[in-house]
């Protein structure tokens, strides 16, 4: 009857977050950040549960999700890179190693390389040139230096068995090429200093926690005379171990954890993102998520492998995102851990 009742409380609390207020109908807020490169998750772990990971992630993986999730690593390195076939030709590659300090706290590493494919520069046309240029414009080749970049130093600590800390501070730019003005070109550059913060909680009652985190803190970009925000994000998660629940005595080496995540982004209205995560033996995951409130994203899918080799780990994981209009979106990594 206590976990019933335990349970019914947790959906109550999921019901009242993701219920919309009435201020917030029709509050998209569509437009008002830049920089959205840094919003899209690379880790196929994160994304094949809905990006629902805040509570969840552990070790490499959850660096750009909550940093605090780093101190959680059973190994004391870890690396991983991986590859994200994004949607309009965009393609990012990203990579993290840890090192647990023990006693002193993990340290943490990120990059990110955002390749957005071939982009092609015009011009409009005078009156005299609208005869020899029947499309309406001047085709001038391709735009160089056309891309986005993020590197990271992470830190994070336990300051007890139960809460943990970390953070970030990450330079990222975003080179757009150059363009032709009346006087010259101009290169529309932007390089910002962002900070990520969060906090972990586990309550040590059937594998449930609580993650806290926000991410891309920093002050505007100036382009011409507009100054536009980075995509500043505040995600609180949750997470419980179903079988530790209900099934105590199968939930050894395996899990069924629930996870949803509330998200306050300043560039949209909130979001709530569900997911669940079937974990056998340790070593083989099968998941699956929801995002709500989204204009092309909606359901997604993905398996995890834990190999051992030895006092070594080979990691592979690999999601699939369902996307509205356009293709979906594959995401896979490759890790190693010791």
């Amino acid at each position: 009857m206590r976990r019933l009742m335990f349970l019914i409380i947790i959906w109550v609390l999921m019901l009242v977050f993701s219920s919309p207020t009435p201020a917030q109908v029709g509050l998209k807020k569509v437009g008002q950040s830049t920089m959205n490169f840094l919003l899209v998750n690379t880790s196929p772990h994160a994304s094949g549960l809905g990006e629902a990971y805040c509570a969840l992630g552990r070790g490499v993986e959850s660096i750009l999700s909550n940093p605090a999730g780093i101190v959680e690593s059973s190994y004391r390195f870890e690396g991983q890179m991986s590859s994200t076939r994004w949607i309009g030709d965009i393609n990012y590659v990203a990579g993290g190693l840890i090192l647990n300090l023990n006693q002193f706290g993990t340290l943490g590493l990120s990059l990110l390389s955002v390749d957005y494919g071939s982009i092609y520069r015009t011009s409009l046309l005078a009156n005299a040139e609208k005869e020899q240029y029947v499309l309406g414009y001047k085709d001038l080749g391709l735009v160089k230096n056309v891309g986005a970049y993020a590197c990271g130093l992470s830190y994070g600590r336990a300051i007890s068995t139960q809460f943990l800390i970390g953070g970030s501070v990450r330079i990222v730019g975003q080179n757009l090429g150059q363009s032709r003005l009346s006087d010259g070109s101009k290169d529309n550059n932007a390089v910002k200093l962002t900070f990520d913060a969060g906090v972990k909680y586990n309550t040590g009652f059937r594998g449930f926690r609580f993650g806290m985190a926000i991410r891309n803190f920093s002050s505007n970009i100036k382009r011409e005379e507009v100054e536009e925000r980075l995509p500043l994000l505040f995600t609180m998660g949750m997470a419980i171990d179903l079988l530790d629940v209900f099934a105590p005595v199968f939930s050894q080496h395996n899990s069924l954890n629930l996870v949803v995540d509330f998200l306050h982004p300043n560039n949209y209205s909130e979001r709530v993102n569900y997911g669940l995560e079937y974990l056998l033996l340790d070593r083989f995951a099968i998941r699956g998520g929801y995002q709500t409130n989204r204009d092309l994203a909606s359901w997604s899918a993905g398996f995890g492998i834990n190999t051992p080799l030895g006092g070594q780990a080979l990691l592979f994981d690999y999601s699939y995102s369902s996307f509205e209009i356009f293709d979906g979106v594959s995401r896979f990594s490759i890790g190693l851990a010791f």
